[in-house]
């Protein structure tokens, strides 16, 4: 609503109502035996400790010893017990609800139907009639028990819900917190008889596992992108966030209309991106029957692919460029897909050229210009299904090398990370917590690096845990204290917690990032428990800074989280995380106000949130992938790609050297990196650029090349000649617009490859400009 705009006088009654009415969370799981019940009573307690007036009913702690625990505190409001095929069955007593009139009500099983005699059907609508007498409920879910996502599940996996809500019900919620765990975790507790005697017998396959994760992360990320765009709408803000793709196919009634729209699904799928497709008419022209029937077909091909369609009248092609822009800052694109004419350099000076006009107007989005492999492969653009790549033999008899590898690997410790959105959403306690619980199994843990950051709860959640003493280092006259890994490896501890990933170390340290201190631990047969924020991932660097308007300077390789055995995500909704800042419970008490005009402002919180829940949703499928191709979400990438990134040493080069990285690393692909120097010989500077890049781009798993020409042109033919060499099939190179009478005396490596290389796609990836796209910080 704009802020000047006067309210109705419906608008008004309508808020005035719902100051009366409750708030409701719902907290979703993948699967029963998430732990959804356990943090819906942990959050009871906060709550009352709070003073919140807060009761339970209709609870099931399935006689968790822990979930249990958590309950003793908690006032139990009787349900109402009543059996279904010989299983018991609680439905709310609302009478005894609203004569007790809490606060708030923590209830269990969102999906549940009630008895026949019940005063509602269903769960659903008995929290509703509590909400409207103004009484607060949290309440559980498993994703399986949405109906919108449970067709899809139960094809996947077999795995079909008794009862559901219809998918909406999210958006009835004020609040929904996700509790990622891993199908690692879920079936150690099956093997310990956590999850009961008679789970479905589905749930014991780790491929239906991660099916049901993915689903959970991309539903909750999904609905954390919709509050993001209100959040930019009530604040002005255009553009895209950063943190998630939309992409734009611009396809034509033509015969290759659908190509550019299949290949923009590619795209998306791949990207977990949404999928826009905009088509141009002239308005004083009538469309032929042949583009009347191309008309048909995108249409058909748009709606099979779940895009968006929209046409959009132009009074003269010369307007397609600029409208095609407008259009796609107005949908927050963050990548166009489309063609480009086969024209001479004249041609496209006298003619014009559609592609080249909307380079020069593109802003904080990328042009992804599509091959024309017409020419070498005919109209075919979908790969064909490869065969499996590494499966062995089974009668294969290993040679000694191999056995060498098998044993490293095997001797080789365990990795568990534990990734949140931000600082303070719980990382750390669920760290210990663990500790705490294999301590309890016997299991010899040790605290190897732990910063409490003065956190009351986190302190208390050390318990038994022994702390392995950290080593004293002087540097430039202060004494500094890091992990000693040496006094790690001589104690030799099954496993070791160790705090802050992405921590540099002191100058002068036997490694230069804690990660390697990490690695040596793993490799010297210690398992790992680990925390990081998901601002710390290399290659999300520069969505990072888009999103908030800071640099992090500490990061670690993805190819880190990659190897780990376990990664799950801790899950707070920005509501939660400023309320927790506000009690001090994050950083100290003066650092507060300044936290929550910066980096823990609310925009910043939501879009950091979506950015974990998608990154750690891509980490799911690219396992599920690895696991068994036919339970991978996206579906596998079939086609060999070979992707080459031109860089200089200008500033956007990292950018452009991250965004091969993540491209490459969805499409399983190789990646090269190409720098080339011109004239005479480096300066220090240049020596120091260089390296900066080459390290960069080693650490993210790519190749860098160094060439060095002192003729512009032949620099040009050299670049695409080692373009074919490499057979590459997708190009990534920067772009800064130039004026028209400049591109007439210098032609610029873009425009020479536009014209030459038309064999392979080229991804255009524009300047970031926050002048011509309002960011969140």
């Amino acid at each position: 609503m704009a802020p000047y705009k006067r309210r109705t006088p419906e608008e008004i009654l309508y808020s005035i109502s719902r100051l009366h009415w409750g708030r409701l969370k719902i907290i979703i799981g993948s699967v029963s035996g998430s732990g959804k019940t356990y943090q819906m009573l942990h959050e009871g307690r906060l709550l009352k400790q709070q003073g919140i007036d807060v009761v339970i009913s209709a609870v099931s702690t399935m006689q968790r010893a822990e979930t249990v625990e958590q309950s003793l505190e908690l006032e139990r409001v009787p349900s109402i017990h009543w059996q279904k095929e010989g299983k018991e069955q609680k439905d709310l007593p609302l009478k005894a609800l609203l004569e007790r009139n809490p606060e708030v009500v923590l209830v269990d099983g969102l999906a549940h139907r009630n008895r026949k005699d019940a005063r509602f059907p269903t769960r659903l609508e008995d929290i509703r009639y509590l909400m409207d007498h103004g009484i607060s409920v949290i309440t559980t879910i498993n994703v399986y028990e949405l109906a919108g996502v449970a067709d899809i599940i139960y094809q996947k996996t077999g795995i079909r819900a008794e009862e559901t809500v219809p998918l909406n019900t999210l958006e009835l919620a004020d609040e929904v917190r996700l509790i990622d765990v891993s199908p690692e975790t879920i079936l150690k507790r099956m093997s310990e008889g956590i999850l009961g005697d008679q789970p479905h017998p589905a749930l014991s396959l780790r491929g239906n596992l991660g099916v049901l994760r993915e689903l959970s992360l991309r539903l909750v990320a999904e609905g954390v992108n919709d509050s993001l765009e209100k959040y930019r709408e009530e604040h002005g803000l255009i553009g895209p966030s950063g943190a998630t793709e939309r992409i734009l196919v611009s396809a034509q009634y033509h015969w290759n209309g659908s190509l550019h729209v299949r290949r923009g699904q590619q795209i998306a799928k791949r990207l977990n991106g949404d999928l826009l497709v905009v088509t141009f008419v002239l308005s004083k022209q009538t469309l032929s029957k042949e583009q009347q029937t191309f008309k048909r077909s995108i249409q058909k091909l748009v709606k099979k692919v779940d895009a968006k369609f929209e046409e959009i009248s132009l009074l003269h092609l010369r307007k397609l460029p600029s409208t095609l822009v407008r259009f796609a800052i107005q949908s927050n694109v963050t990548r166009i897909v489309m063609g480009h004419s086969k024209k001479n350099r004249w041609q496209e000076f006298w003619q014009g050229s559609i592609g080249n006009r909307v380079l020069r107007k593109t802003r904080n989005f990328d042009l992804f210009l599509m091959a024309d492999r017409a020419e070498q492969e005919g109209e075919r653009i979908l790969p064909i299904k490869a065969s499996r790549k590494g499966e062995e033999d089974s009668f294969h008899r290993l040679s000694s090398t191999e056995i060498e590898k098998k044993i490293e690997t095997i001797r080789r410790g365990t990795f568990k990370v534990y990734i949140g959105a931000a600082p303070g959403v719980g990382k750390t306690y669920k760290m210990l917590q663990e500790g705490n619980i294999l301590l309890k199994k016997g299991i010899d843990v040790v605290i190897g690096l732990l910063e409490t950051h003065g956190r009351k709860e986190t302190i208390e959640q050390i318990g038994g845990l022994p702390i392995i003493p950290r080593v004293k280092t002087t540097y430039q006259g202060t004494q500094l204290e890091e992990m000693d890994t040496e006094a790690i490896i001589v104690r030799h501890p099954e496993v070791v917690l160790v705090d802050e990933l992405a921590h540099t170390n002191v100058p002068g340290s036997q490694t230069k990032k804690r990660y390697e201190d990490i690695t040596r631990l793993l490799e010297n047969g210690i398992s790992v428990i680990t925390t990081v924020n998901v601002q710390h991932l290399e290659s999300l660097n520069d969505a990072v800074e888009q999103l908030t308007g800071v640099r992090v300077r500490e990061t670690v390789p993805d190819a880190i989280l990659k190897m780990a055995n376990e990664v799950e995500l801790i899950d707070l909704t920005p509501q939660m995380l400023q309320e927790r800042m506000r009690d001090g419970k994050i950083y100290g008490l003066e650092k507060v106000n300044q936290a929550l005009q910066s980096f823990f402002k609310m925009g910043n919180l939501i879009a950091l949130r979506e950015l974990a829940l998608r990154e750690i949703a891509d980490d799911v499928d690219e396992r599920l992938e690895a696991w068994d191709r036919e339970v991978s979400l996206r579906g596998p990438w079939s086609r060999r790609e070979v992707i080459f990134v031109c860089v200089d040493s200008g500033p956007r080069s990292e950018r452009l050297i991250r965004r091969g990285f993540r491209i490459a690393y969805r499409l399983k692909a190789e990646w090269f990196v190409h720098y080339v120097h011109c004239g005479g010989l480096k300066t220090d500077q240049d020596q120091k650029r260089l390296e900066s890049l080459r390290q960069l781009t080693e650490r993210l798993g790519g190749k860098m090349e160094v060439a060095e020409t002192n003729n512009h042109q032949r620099n040009h033919n050299d670049l695409l000649k080692r373009m074919n060499e490499v057979q590459t099939t997708q190009l990534i190179i920067g772009y800064s617009p130039r004026p028209l009478w400049y591109t007439l005396f210098k032609e610029s490596v873009v425009h020479y490859l536009l014209r030459n290389a038309r064999h392979m796609d080229m991804l255009i990836v524009a300047d970031f400009d926050p002048a011509v796209t309002d960011q969140i910080h």
